[in-house]
């Protein structure tokens, strides 16, 4: 077995690569070609935190991958990331574990950051030019650069509960600190990145053609969206039986104002795309699929077979 450290993951990660693969990962996995194991969720209370187990195997792949990431969410204030985790790459032909990627988080912040915005640019609509972050954590800083480089947009505008750590994120990526109201009444495209377990953005913030990628409810409890919000919208779910099960759809589903039958998988729009009406308004449910840790940890290893061994 391959211990791989962070720096070698990183120097290994191809970031085009890896974003064509999640791509394309979505795409298999909506056409049933990828086996994903149950999602293993732990919570913990005091310190906040979660800690996600995911797997997945791609049809005709030689190896499949297990990731196991972390999230305590009060890390920063002890100058640790928020982030950890790690992926282990196993052969499907043997059970052998081939490597052990100890990315401490950051390939499933990634890999996350780019889903983020494969949403983004399937949904948005023609002619946006303003980004609204919500939140302002790791997954909002790659978030606002990924999604706002990807889709040519011109302005970037940040909001969270904490004010200052609002204004250096926006100071960070060339944005604008503003209140949610305003960052909804200004954004084309809005991308919510938190933790929450109460909803921030309500229905009388969301106007019609609002585009709005949802990162945050990736466990049980999770909401960011009220779910009348999700009453008036067309709603695009990474995986069906994910957001079903916890992610924002399924509390709208459990309200009775969503037919699940309506839920249209990422990856079936990838293939298939919708033009939406410039005024539906749609939103993306994203609770993170283990085919994304499958393709991100797969570039990983590829470049890490090419590149010279440690000491040669």
């Amino acid at each position: 077995m391959r211990m791989v450290t962070l720096p070698e993951v990183l120097e290994a990660l191809d970031e085009d690569a890896a974003l064509a693969a999640v791509e394309s990962g979505f795409r298999r996995y909506s056409a049933g070609q990828v086996q994903v194991a149950a999602v293993g969720h732990l919570a913990f209370a005091d310190p906040p935190g979660d800690c996600h187990i995911k797997s997945a195997h791609l049809a005709g792949d030689d190896v499949f991958v297990v990731k196991l990431a972390t999230s305590f969410y009060r890390n920063p204030e002890h100058g640790l990331s928020s982030s950890n985790g790690f992926m282990a790459v196993i052969s499907a032909r043997t059970g052998e574990i081939l490597a052990l990627l100890h990315d401490q988080g950051q390939l499933t912040d990634r890999r996350t950051a780019m889903a983020g915005a494969i949403a983004a640019r399937a949904i948005a609509r023609p002619g946006s030019a303003t980004l609204g972050v919500v939140g302002a954590g790791i997954q909002a800083r790659l978030q606002a650069r990924l999604i706002a480089r990807l889709l040519g947009l011109r302005s970037v505008l940040i909001w969270a509960r904490n004010e200052d750590r609002a204004a250096a994120l926006a100071a960070d990526v060339g944005g604008e600190a503003v209140g949610l109201p305003e960052l909804c009444a200004r954004a084309d495209v809005i991308v919510t990145t938190t933790p929450s377990t109460a909803p921030l953005l309500t229905a009388d913030m969301v106007r019609p053609g609002h585009r709005i990628v949802a990162i945050g409810a990736d466990g049980p409890g999770k909401q960011e969206l009220e779910t009348a919000i999700l009453g008036r919208a067309r709603i695009v779910v990474d995986s069906r039986a994910q957001c079903l099960d916890h992610g924002e759809a399924g509390w709208a589903v459990r309200a009775g104002l969503v037919d699940p039958a309506s839920l249209i998988e990422l990856g079936t729009l990838l293939e298939t795309p919708i033009a939406f009406a410039a005024e539906e308004i749609v939103v993306a449910d994203l609770t993170g699929v283990a085919v994304q840790d499958a393709e991100i940890a797969k570039v990983v290893w590829r470049g890490l077979q090419r590149a010279p061994s440690p000491g040669k």
